[in-house]
C-alpha cells in the first residue's frame, strides 16, 4: 500500500480509539496511541516529500473508493499526491508531532487529555484529507473538517465562557467565507461540468476572456470563480474582513494555537490558492484582489501587533500579517514564494507559540507581558529557542552571505512583488517592508519586555493568586486558575523580590519539540530555498504542481539593490527602536501612548473591527431574533396555535361537560331537539 495512505489515516485511527476510549482507556494509552500514530505519519511524510527534491518523481493519485456518481457528477475519493501536497504533508505531520508531544507536558494536569488528544489528531486528520484532496468536493470535505476540530479545540475548556465565545466566533465567521467557497465550488462545476481538480487545472486557460452571468450581469468567468473561491480562503486564513475570529482563537490551549497558526487551519487558504493557480492566473482582476487583499492584511496586523500585551495575541496577529505576505505573494504570481513562506513560517510560527507556552507555563499562565522580565536566566533554553524563532521572523540575514528561515522566504516575496514591475506589485512590496519594519519591532519587544528587564511577578496578580494556592489556601479559587484546573508551581521565596515566586524551566517533553524546531528556524531556508525558489532548480521541483514563473524568479535575482537590503535595514531599525524604547529608556512608551493617546487605542483596539461587526451584524442580527421570538414566536405560534388550540379545546370542554348533565330527561329533550330540527329541515328542503 501507498504511504500516503497511511499518513492520512493513521491519525483518524489514533482519534477515533482514542475518543471513543477515553477514560476508559487512559491518559497513558491514549496519549501514546495518538502521538506514535503522528510521528509514524511524519516519517513517512519526509519519506514521500524528499524524492520529490530530485525532481524526478511524478504525482500520482491513489484511489480508495468510488464517492459519487450522479448524472454529471461523477467522481472517486483518490489522495493525490505530488510536490505541492508532499509539501503541505511534511508541514502538517511535522508540527502536529511535535505539538503532541508538546502536550504532554503542557497539558500534564488537565483532567480531559484523551479528549484533547483525540482532538488535535483529528484536526490533523482533516488538514491531511484537504491538502490530498483530487477534487474539490473532498478538500471542502477536509475544509470543513478543519472548521469543526478548530471549534472543538478553541472551545475545549468549555466551561470557560470567553472560550466558547471564541469558539462560536471561530465557527460563525468561518461560515460566512464558506458560503463563498461553496459557491465558488458549484460556479466551477457549472463551467467546467467536473470537480476533478487535474481536469479543471488543464482547462482553465481556455476559459481566459469568457464571461458567465452573475447576480443578472455578465462578467469575467474565472474572476467570478476566483473571487468566490478566494472569499473561502480570507476566511479560513484570517484576511482582512474575516480575520477577527482568529485573535480570539488564543482562549484554546497554546498547543492548538501553535498548530492552527502553523500547520493547519490558516495555511489551508493559501494552498488552496497555489493549488489552483492555474485559475488564478487566467483572471488578471481576480490576482490584483488577492495582491491587494494580502498586502493589507499584512500592514493591519502588523500595525495592531505593535500594541497588544497578551504574549499570545502578538503572535497570533503575527501569524495574519505572515499570510498577509504569501497572499499577496501568490497574487503577484510568485506561488513558489509563497509555499516557500508557508513552509519556513510553520517551524519559526510553532516555535514562537510553543515557546510562549513555555513562558506561560512557568509563569503559571500568566499572559500579560507586563509582567513577565528577566526570564532568560530562569528559563535558558525556551529563551534561545524564542531567540532563534525571532531571529527568523524579523529576517535576519544578508544576501551572499545567508541567513535565518524567514530572510529567505519574505525577502523573495518583497523582491518578487517590486518584480512583477506592475503599480499593484510595487505598492505591495513597499507595504511588505514597511510591515517588516513593525515585525521586527513588534518581536523584539516581545523578547525584550519577557526576558530582558527586571523581574516584574510580584505586580501580577494572577500570579498572587497562583501563589496563595501554592501555599494551600483556597486551592480552587477558579480566577487563579483562569477554568485551565492546573495546580500551582510556586516556591519558596528565593530573595529576588518577587513575592516568593520562581519561574521555571519546562519538562522535557516541551523542551524537545522546541529544539527541534529551532533547527529548522535556523536552517530551512538555507537548505530548501534553491528547490523552492531557484529560477534554474525550481521549476524542476514543482513539476506543474503549481505555476512556476521562471521569468519573475529570474527577475528577482536582478532587482535594484535597495530592494534587497530594504528588510535587512528596516529589522535593523525595529530592533533599535524597541530596545531603546523597552530597555535604555522605559518612559518613552507612556510617553507615546500619551502623545498620540488616537491613534494608540485605534490600534489597541483592532482598528475597532469587533465594534464595527458588532454595530453592523450582531446586534441587528439579535434584534431580528428577539423581535421573531417575541412577535413571531410567542405572539403569533403560540397565540394561535398550540395555546389558540389549547383555549378552544378548554373552552370546547366546559360546553360539552355541560351537556353530559347524567339526567335522562336531559337527553331525551335534546333528542328530541334534534329530531324536530331533522323534521323541520326535510320539510323546508
Amino acid at each position: 500500500m501507498h504511504p500516503i495512505a497511511f499518513i492520512v489515516f493513521l491519525p483518524l485511527v489514533a482519534a477515533f480509539i482514542g475518543g471513543l476510549g477515553n477514560k476508559a482507556l487512559g491518559n497513558v494509552p491514549v496519549k501514546l496511541l495518538t502521538t506514535g500514530a503522528l510521528f509514524l505519519s511524519c516519517a513517512l511524510s519526509w519519506y514521500t516529500f524528499l524524492p520529490f527534491l530530485s525532481g524526478d518523481v511524478q504525482a500520482t493519485a491513489l484511489p480508495v473508493f468510488q464517492w459519487v456518481h450522479s448524472g454529471d457528477l461523477n467522481f472517486a475519493w483518490e489522495l493525490r499526491v505530488d510536490a505541492l501536497t508532499a509539501v503541505m504533508l511534511v508541514v502538517v505531520t511535522t508540527v502536529s508531532a511535535l505539538v503532541h508531544l508538546y502536550s504532554w507536558g503542557y497539558m500534564d494536569e488537565d483532567p480531559d487529555q484523551p479528549r484533547f488528544f483525540a482532538y488535535l489528531s483529528l484536526f490533523t486528520f482533516a488538514m491531511l484529507m484537504l491538502v490530498t484532496a483530487n477534487n474539490l468536493v473532498q478538500m471542502f470535505f477536509g475544509w470543513e473538517g478543519v472548521g469543526l476540530a478548530s471549534y472543538l479545540l478553541i472551545g475545549f475548556w468549555f466551561k470557560k465562557p470567553s472560550a466558547c465565545a471564541a469558539a462560536i466566533k471561530a465557527f460563525v465567521v468561518n461560515r460566512v467565507g464558506d458560503l463563498g467557497f461553496m459557491l465558488g465550488i458549484f460556479g466551477t462545476f457549472l463551467v467546467f461540468g467536473t470537480v476533478s481538480i487535474p481536469a479543471i487545472l488543464a482547462a482553465a486557460p481556455h476559459m481566459a476572456g469568457s464571461t458567465i452571468g452573475f447576480l443578472g450581469y455578465r462578467f469575467d468567468t474565472m474572476t467570478v470563480l476566483c473571487i468566490l473561491l478566494f472569499i473561502g480562503a480570507m476566511g479560513k486564513s484570517a484576511q482582512l474582513g474575516l480575520h477577527t475570529w482568529l485573535p480570539d482563537a488564543m482562549e484554546g490551549p497554546t498547543p492548538v494555537s501553535a498548530l492552527i497558526h502553523a500547520a493547519t487551519m490558516v495555511t489551508a487558504g493559501v494552498f488552496m490558492v497555489c493549488r489552483l493557480s492555474p485559475m488564478f492566473v487566467a483572471s488578471p482582476t481576480a490576482m490584483h484582489f488577492v495582491t491587494a487583499i494580502g498586502a493589507a492584511t499584512c500592514f493591519f496586523a502588523a500595525t495592531v501587533g505593535t500594541t497588544q500585551w497578551d504574549i499570545k495575541r502578538v503572535i497570533a496577529y503575527s501569524t495574519c500579517s505572515q499570510l498577509g505576505y504569501m497572499f499577496f505573494a501568490a497574487g503577484v504570481g510568485a506561488f513558489d514564494a509563497a509555499m516557500f513562506h508557508l513552509f519556513t513560517h510553520a517551524f519559526f510560527k510553532a516555535l514562537l507559540f510553543l515557546g510562549a507556552g513555555s513562558v506561560i507555563h512557568a509563569m503559571h499562565h500568566e499572559q500579560d507581558m507586563r509582567y513577565y522580565g528577566g526570564l532568560r536566566t530562569k528559563t535558558p533554553l525556551t529563551f534561545w529557542a524564542m531567540m532563534a524563532g525571532t531571529l527568523a521572523i524579523t529576517g535576519v540575514g544578508i544576501d551572499e552571505i545567508g541567513g535565518f528561515a524567514g530572510f529567505y522566504s519574505k525577502d523573495a516575496i518583497i523582491e518578487s512583488a517590486y518584480a512583477r514591475g506592475t503599480s499593484l506589485g510595487e505598492v505591495a512590496s513597499f507595504i511588505g517592508i514597511f510591515a517588516a519594519l513593525l515585525t521586527s519591532f513588534y518581536s523584539w519587544r516581545l523578547m525584550f519586555l519577557t526576558f530582558f528587564g527586571k523581574p516584574r511577578w510580584d505586580q501580577s496578580e494572577h500570579i498572587q493568586h497562583a501563589m496563595h494556592d501554592a501555599h494551600g489556601h483556597d486551592a480552587h479559587d477558579a480566577h487563579a486558575h483562569d477554568a485551565h484546573d492546573h495546580d500551582a508551581h510556586g516556591h519558596a521565596d528565593h530573595g529576588d523580590g518577587t513575592a516568593g515566586y520562581h519561574p521555571h524551566e519546562s519538562p522535557l517533553a516541551m523542551l524537545i519539540p522546541l529544539v527541534v524546531l529551532s533547527l529548522g528556524a535556523v536552517f530551512a531556508g538555507a537548505m530548501f530555498h534553491s528547490y523552492f525558489i531557484g529560477a534554474d532548480t525550481a521549476g524542476h521541483f514543482w513539476n506543474n504542481a503549481l505555476v512556476f514563473d521562471r521569468d519573475l524568479m529570474e527577475a528577482d535575482e536582478h532587482v535594484t539593490a535597495w530592494i534587497k537590503w530594504a528588510p535587512f535595514v528596516v529589522m535593523l531599525a525595529g530592533l533599535v527602536i524597541a530596545w531603546y524604547a523597552y530597555l535604555r529608556n522605559p518612559k518613552i512608551p507612556a510617553a507615546f501612548v500619551e502623545q498620540f493617546g488616537t491613534l494608540y487605542q485605534f490600534l489597541f483596539n483592532k482598528w475597532y473591527f469587533d465594534e464595527l461587526y458588532n454595530f453592523l451584524f450582531v446586534r441587528p442580527a439579535f434584534w431580528i431574533g428577539r423581535q421573531l421570538w417575541k412577535i413571531g414566536d410567542i405572539g403569533i405560534i403560540d397565540r394561535f396555535g398550540p395555546n389558540g388550540a389549547a383555549w378552544v379545546v378548554l373552552k370546547g370542554s366546559v360546553g360539552a361537560k355541560r351537556l353530559q348533565s347524567g339526567y335522562l330527561t336531559s337527553y331525551a329533550l335534546v333528542m328530541l331537539l334534534g329530531l324536530v330540527a331533522a323534521i323541520s329541515w326535510a320539510m323546508v328542503g
